[in-house]
């Protein structure tokens, strides 16, 4: 017999044994699960409760209705089929005074014991099996490098023997190809440190300015090749020297320069670099880079940071790449305490930026305080006597505000007019007036210009509203 009220009872389905009894222990109903695994099929119904536990209730027509049982706790009991072998179960025995109603929730621990033990077993298979993946990787990954490292190496000295302008192209593209080799064998061997989890950095101390320099004089020639333009601009408040993993952020920056340099065919990219908190001896670097390319749907930008990913086939086969790139770079920002994001809108290009945390060395730390001393005691001699030119560099001062005011309006005027030259020019007026400012401003400062560069409208409004509710600034 099958529940005879679907609508109260939809249980019928339920993996877990189900029983309805009375008062006296009848069973009035079971479902699908009890009627098979207790092996009474139909004929379950009109059974006494102790027939399934002799040992907890007691017999028909005995005394003790099993009234002192139905509180709703989980206990474990054994349960007996038919044929009078039991096994261990989970129950738990709900009641309804008024109907008399008992009903009996139970499952079968056997069976979960027996599917633990497969989900353990599965587990140690794929741990097993995604370390055997990452030592074949690894393995291929440093069997490549022999070979492409001698050719590198004979291609080189024939380089420096050649003289034969058609063979030195020939030349020149055979380096270039072992070179490209190169990185996607390092990008490969990381990205099976990464997913092993055994991805450790190696912070230094290193001058970022020359960092910089490096990463320019890198990227420079192939970006004017093509006809680009190339800026790069660094905020005169970034430290001379930090404690971080250089390698990796010089990693991060070639794939996101490497990215907007492929996907972009006329215009130009630029690089910025600005800090953007401080706190104890540690300081956050933003980086932005901003390109003309073919940009990105939003429905597919989700795709940017995931592994062997590309926004569609075409990219593959038009541009080249294994995808893994960016997912590696967003795996060693998030490792160095920072994120990543892309804004990008489809043919009107992209901007990628990023943030990570880097450590102050001791000398920096004097440097940063000494600063704060002069800010301080510029503070003090603006409080005693303000001009309008020393005012309006120091954030938080009457004549600063005023002069963000202007720019500001001068900056909507070029927006509506769409002079995206002159609002670039008074944006970076903007930012300059708010060093030094709290985070939340720098950052919505930051979120205007990306927008700005972006040339897109509806951003720039949004943007600008965000920033002047934390300015707390209205409109005159």
């Amino acid at each position: 017999m099958e529940w005879n009220n679907g609508n109260a009872f939809p249980v019928e389905d339920a993996l877990e044994m189900i029983l309805m009894f009375d008062r006296r222990g009848f069973i009035s109903c079971a479902n699908a699960a009890a009627r098979t695994k207790l092996g009474y099929g139909e004929e379950i119904c009109g059974e006494h409760m102790s027939s399934i536990f002799p040992g907890t209730f007691k017999q028909a027509g005995e005394e003790n209705d099993a009234d002192g049982m139905a509180d709703g706790g989980i206990c474990s009991l054994m349960a007996y089929r038919k044929n009078m072998t039991c096994f261990p179960v989970e129950a738990k025995i709900i009641g309804d005074e008024e109907a008399g109603i008992r009903i009996c929730m139970m499952n079968d621990l056997l069976e979960k014991e027996f599917l633990n033990k497969k989900i353990e077993q599965m587990e140690d298979e794929i741990q097993q099996a995604s370390k055997v993946k990452s030592e074949f990787v690894a393995n291929v990954t440093h069997e490549l490098r022999t070979p492409v490292n001698g050719i590198l190496g004979n291609v080189r000295e024939l380089l420096d023997l050649e003289t034969d302008s058609r063979k030195l192209r020939s030349l020149n593209l055979m380096e270039r190809c072992c070179e490209d080799m190169h990185k996607l064998i390092n990008n490969i061997l990381d990205f099976s440190k990464l997913d092993a989890g055994k991805f450790v950095l190696d912070p230094q101390k290193f001058n970022l300015r020359e960092m910089l320099d490096y990463i320019k004089s890198n990227h420079i020639n192939r970006i004017t090749e093509k006809g680009l333009e190339f800026f790069m601009t660094i905020s005169p408040q970034i430290p001379e020297f930090v404690v971080g993993d250089e390698l990796r952020i010089v990693q991060i920056l070639n794939n996101v320069l490497s990215n907007a340099q492929k996907f972009t065919s006329v215009g130009k990219i630029s690089l910025e670099m600005l800090p953007t908190a401080v706190m104890d001896d540690n300081v956050e670097l933003f980086f932005i880079v901003v390109d003309t390319g073919i940009g990105i749907d939003k429905a597919d930008q989700d795709k940017l940071f995931k592994s062997f990913s590309q926004v569609d086939a075409s990219i593959s086969r038009r541009f080249g790449g294994t995808g893994l790139g960016l997912n590696i770079s967003r795996q060693l920002v998030e490792l160095m305490g920072g994120n990543i994001g892309v804004e990008s809108e489809k043919n009107k290009g992209t901007t990628v930026s990023f943030s990570i945390w880097v450590q102050l060395p001791e000398e920096e730390k004097e440097v940063m305080n000494s600063r704060k001393e002069i800010i301080e005691g510029m503070l003090h001699r603006e409080a005693e006597s303000e001009t309008e030119e020393d005012g309006a560099k120091l954030y938080g001062t009457e004549a600063n505000r005023e002069e963000l005011k202007k720019n500001l309006s001068k900056l909507i005027l070029c927006v509506e007019m769409e002079n995206w030259e002159k609002a670039e020019m008074f944006m970076e007026s903007i930012r300059q007036l708010t060093d030094g400012a709290p985070r939340e401003v720098s950052m919505s400062v930051l979120r205007l210009k990306m927008a700005v560069q972006k040339e897109n409208y509806d951003k720039i409004s949004a943007n600008l509203d965000s920033l002047k509710a934390v300015l707390n600034m209205e409109e005159g």
